[in-house]
């Protein structure tokens, strides 16, 4: 992504990303590569969240063009536990309405800062809707980041505006997206249950409202993997938009991309010679990212498919080993030694997909680890659960080629998770993405192609690159 300084005098962007790593990892990606043109960036966040965010950015040469703000969260006014700053360390489901509502009195701290820096424009989290009235106070342009695909967005905005879901006899029979590019099927457990929470569905019409009055987009994505979708976004739906993705690939050096996140809990050594004496293509990689909080009997379904598999594996489980071991099967950790590799807690993720050991990822379909995938270019084994995931599993499975269903059945955001995935399944679709056969040889040959393109992407003169250089032209213009 170069290290070029723009020739305009350098614009200021301030960042504020939701306080919860999925969000705040790209966020801060972002304003490392917006750093590494020149501009001056700063990310405005939380007491608690900022050393996260200074160890990410500590390692990047254009830290000098950035600098971390915080503003005080209210935590226990709120109604939240004392030190509860960031979404992935809620206790209980419970409170998840409360940190949404909670975050509202971010406000006053925000347009102090605004106050005090001036920012050429401001991006915001999606979450973060009021920021486009306290921008507006000052005259500042908001840009959005959602931190979703355009896929999903354009799929998102066909389901909303025409209702297809309504036109189905029952809940296990497929309809097509209406309007939507590609003849996208679905079902109507797989799009309609946020619909019928009027949290969610008040929400999705916020955010369009919002979005509406907002200057415009920034999405981490990159045109050559979705163009059909970038292009309806911009044309159909009419929003301004800028893709300057994958943004993971603005860490260039190891150290870099071994920070992107928390303290990884297994040493780096470890994993790195686990994967040495692997054979290429050979592992399968399964995390379902930093929310996904699956039941004992999913995880047990899961050991004993990677199991049966024999097949090599990483997986990445939220557990510790204080929370006991009712998960695994019995003597599950003796069979697969030398076999398989549980690492508890967090892993350095984009590592280890760019080995070559690995050869397949069974994922969750959050946009973060799509597209660490697609820049990897490793193939997918697709299980979503909630908000867009079951979007990307289409683009991957439908649009892209690259990955294989494990067949969830309904969108599910908190408990009573659909429990239809058992280990058989887990298995055949393991061996299915590591087979030998033509189909499986033309997923790898199309995940590899998708690798070469995202990176051709952020190279000068790539089509993000020059999103990005465009992006910060027209904010140079704007203060006139």
């Amino acid at each position: 992504m170069g290290d070029k300084t723009t020739k305009h005098s350098p614009i200021h962007i301030m960042f504020f990303p939701f306080m919860g790593h999925g969000h705040m990892i790209p966020m801060v990606d972002m304003a490392k590569l917006f750093a590494s043109k020149g501009v001056k960036t700063t990310i405005l966040t939380t007491p608690l969240n900022a050393p996260f965010i200074f160890k990410t950015i500590e390692t990047s040469k254009t830290n000098s063009n950035i600098n971390i703000q915080t503003i005080k969260f209210p935590s226990v006014e709120a109604g939240l536990p004392d030190g509860c700053e960031n979404f992935d360390s809620i206790p209980s489901p419970e409170l998840v309405p409360v940190f949404f509502k909670s975050i509202e009195l971010l406000q006053e701290g925000f347009e102090q800062q605004l106050s005090l820096q001036h920012p050429d424009c401001v991006v915001s989290d999606m979450f973060f809707t009021w920021t486009t009235v306290s921008s507006a106070k000052f005259d500042i342009p908001r840009i959005v980041f959602y931190g979703f695909s355009f896929f999903a967005m354009c799929a998102y905005e066909c389901v909303r505006l025409y209702k297809p879901y309504e036109n189905v006899s029952s809940d296990s029979e497929s309809f097509v997206i209406p309007s939507l590019p590609g003849e996208i099927k679905m079902t109507r457990t797989q799009v309609a249950d946020y619909l019928k929470v009027s949290v969610w569905l008040d929400s999705l019409t916020k955010f369009r409202e919002v979005e509406e009055k907002s200057y415009g987009v920034v999405f981490n994505s990159f045109y050559e993997l979705e163009k059909d979708y970038a292009d309806y976004y911009r044309k159909v739906i009419g929003r301004r938009a800028w893709h300057i993705g994958p943004l993971s690939l603005c860490n260039i050096d190891k150290e870099q991309k071994k920070y992107r996140g928390k303290e990884a809990s297994i040493d780096e050594h470890e994993w790195q010679n686990w994967l040495d004496r692997k054979e290429a293509n050979s592992v399968v990689y399964v995390s379902f990212g930093t929310v996904v909080n699956f039941p004992d009997s999913h995880l047990k379904e899961i050991a004993l498919g990677l199991e049966a598999s024999g097949q090599p594996f990483i997986w990445v489980v939220k557990k510790s080993k204080n929370d006991g071991e009712e998960w695994l099967p019995e003597g599950f950790e003796k069979r697969i030694e030398g076999k398989g590799l549980i690492i508890r807690g967090w892993a350095p993720q984009v590592l280890i997909l760019e080995h070559e050991a690995i050869g397949a990822f069974m994922t969750h379909c959050g946009w973060n680890s799509t597209l660490e995938g697609v820049a990897a270019g490793v193939p997918f084994i697709t299980w979503p659960v909630s908000a867009d995931q079951f979007y990307n599993e289409r683009l991957v499975v439908d649009v892209l080629k690259t990955g294989v269903p494990v067949g969830v059945k309904r969108w599910c955001l908190f408990g009573d998770m659909d429990d239809s995935i058992k280990w058989g399944t887990v298995e055949k679709n393991v061996r299915k993405i590591l087979a030998k056969d033509e189909e499986a040889e033309e997923r790898r040959n199309n995940a590899k192609e998708l690798s070469r393109l995202a990176r051709k992407a952020v190279e000068e003169g790539g089509s993000s690159d020059l999103d990005l250089d465009a992006f910060i032209v027209e904010f140079g213009s704007l203060r006139g």
